[in-house]
C-alpha cells in the first residue's frame, strides 16, 4: 500500500502553552497539516477542549519549578513554534517569554495570542469574544433594531479573528524564516483580527449600505438578504443581492413582475410578499425546489444537521458529528483529523528528548492533571 502523503507542515514541531477557544483551534489546525503539536499543561493552566484536541500530545510541567523550566527550554530548543495565550508578562513570570526563548532558540516562532495585544492600555484586561467584538465595532453593527446587539457566538474574535489569525501569522514567519533563518514574535490579537475583517464594513457605516444597526443591505432590513420562516417553523436563507439573483429568486417562487428591488421604497412590500409565500412550503420543500437555481436560497441548518447534507458529505464524507474536517483542502498534502489522545505523555515525550528519570521527575507538578479535557461549556 502506498503511504499516505505527509502533511504539509510535516516535520515543524509546536509546543502549544494556550489554553481555551482560540489557541486550541489554531494548534488543532496546524496539527490536521502535519505539525507535530505537544500541548503544555500543569498547575493552575487548566484542561484542555475536548472538540480541540485531535492530533496532539499532553504534557504536564510545573513551570514554578527548576526542572519544569529546564524541561521546557529543552523542548522549545528542538521546536518550531511556541503559541501561547497568557496575559502580557505572565509567560515572562515563569520563565516562558519570547525573550528567554529565543534565546535557547533563536529559530523560534513565538505566537502570543491575546485578546487586546501585547501593549495598549487594555493589554492586560481581562476579556471574552463579546467584549472584543464590543470594542472592534461589529457587535455595535450585527443584530436587530429593536433590541440589543446579538454576538454570534464566539465565532467571530475567538476563532476568526483569534485562532484563523494566530495560524496564519506562524505560517507566515515560518515561510519567512526560510528566508533569514531567524525567527520571530507573532502579536496576534483578536481585536485586531476582527478590525482587519470589518475593513469594508467601516468603510460604508452609516451610509445606505449600512446605516444603523439592523438596517440596510447587508443588516437584515432587505428582504432579499434575511431569513423567512417556512411552514414547518423552519427556515431559508435569502441571499439574493444582486438583479440576476433576485430575478432568478422571483422567477423561481413564480410571482410574476420583478420589482426594482434596489429601491428600499418597494422593500416593504417585497418583504411581505416573500415572507406570505415562504409559508406556504416546508423549508427542505423549498430547499429542494430552488436547487439548482441562481435564487440564492438555502435551508437554516440546525448543527446537527451540517454533516448529513449532501455538499458536507461530498467535500469532506461521512465525518462523524460534531467533529469537523481539516482545512482548507491541499491537493497533494491533504490534512488529516488524527484521532485525540488525551492520555499524559509527560513521560514519554521528555524522555525522547533525552531527560532521564530524574530530570523528568523534577519537571512534573505535584498532582499531575488528568487530562480528559474538558466539553463545553466550561461550568
Amino acid at each position: 500500500m502506498t503511504p499516505p502523503p505527509a502533511g504539509a507542515l510535516h516535520g515543524i514541531r509546536v509546543i502549544d502553552m494556550s489554553r481555551l477557544a482560540p489557541g486550541p483551534l489554531c494548534s488543532m489546525m496546524l496539527a490536521d497539516l502535519g505539525a507535530e503539536v505537544i500541548v503544555v499543561g500543569g498547575g493552575r493552566s487548566g484542561l484542555p477542549l475536548t472538540a480541540l484536541s485531535r492530533g496532539k500530545r499532553f504534557i504536564s510541567l510545573d513551570l514554578k519549578r527548576d526542572g519544569g523550566r529546564a524541561a521546557l527550554r529543552r523542548l522549545v530548543s528542538e521546536a518550531d513554534v511556541l503559541l501561547e495565550g497568557f496575559r502580557p508578562g505572565v509567560a515572562d513570570r515563569l520563565g516562558a517569554g519570547y525573550a528567554e526563548l529565543s534565546a535557547v532558540n533563536p529559530r523560534l516562532v513565538y505566537c502570543s495570542l491575546t485578546g487586546y495585544g501585547q501593549d495598549g492600555p487594555l493589554a492586560t484586561t481581562a476579556g471574552h469574544d463579546i467584549n472584543y467584538l464590543a470594542l472592534s465595532g461589529l457587535l455595535g453593527a450585527v443584530g436587530p433594531v429593536d433590541r440589543p446587539p446579538l454576538p454570534p457566538l464566539n465565532l467571530l474574535a475567538d476563532y476568526g479573528g483569534g485562532g484563523m489569525l494566530a495560524a496564519f501569522g506562524i505560517v507566515s514567519a515560518l515561510l519567512e524564516r526560510e528566508r533569514s533563518g531567524r525567527g520571530q514574535h507573532v502579536d496576534a490579537a483578536m481585536v485586531d483580527g476582527v478590525v482587519a475583517m470589518m475593513v469594508q464594513h467601516y468603510s460604508v457605516w452609516g451610509q445606505p449600505t449600512l446605516p444603523d444597526r439592523g438596517r440596510g443591505l447587508l443588516g437584515g432590513e432587505a428582504p432579499f438578504y434575511r431569513c423567512y420562516e417556512c411552514a414547518d417553523g423552519r427556515y431559508v436563507a435569502v441571499g439574493a443581492l444582486e438583479d440576476a439573483f433576485f430575478r432568478a429568486l422571483w422567477d423561481g417562487l413564480g410571482l410574476g413582475d420583478c420589482p426594482q428591488h434596489m429601491s428600499p421604497s418597494a422593500w416593504p412590500q417585497i418583504e411581505k410578499v416573500l415572507s406570505q409565500k415562504f409559508l406556504e412550503r416546508t423549508r427542505d420543500e423549498w430547499a429542494e425546489h430552488l436547487e439548482g437555481t441562481d435564487a440564492c436560497v438555502t435551508a437554516v441548518l440546525a448543527p446537527d444537521e451540517v454533516h448529513g447534507h449532501p455538499q458536507i458529505r461530498a467535500r469532506h464524507g461521512a465525518l462523524a458529528f460534531p467533529e469537523g474536517p481539516p482545512v482548507p483542502l491541499l491537493s497533494r498534502t491533504p490534512g488529516v483529523a488524527a484521532p485525540a489522545e488525551p492520555a499524559d505523555q509527560t513521560e514519554a515525550v521528555l524522555g525522547e528528548l533525552g531527560l532521564d528519570a530524574d530530570q523528568i521527575a523534577a519537571a512534573l507538578p505535584d498532582e499531575p492533571r488528568a487530562v480528559q479535557g474538558l466539553t463545553w461549556p466550561p461550568i
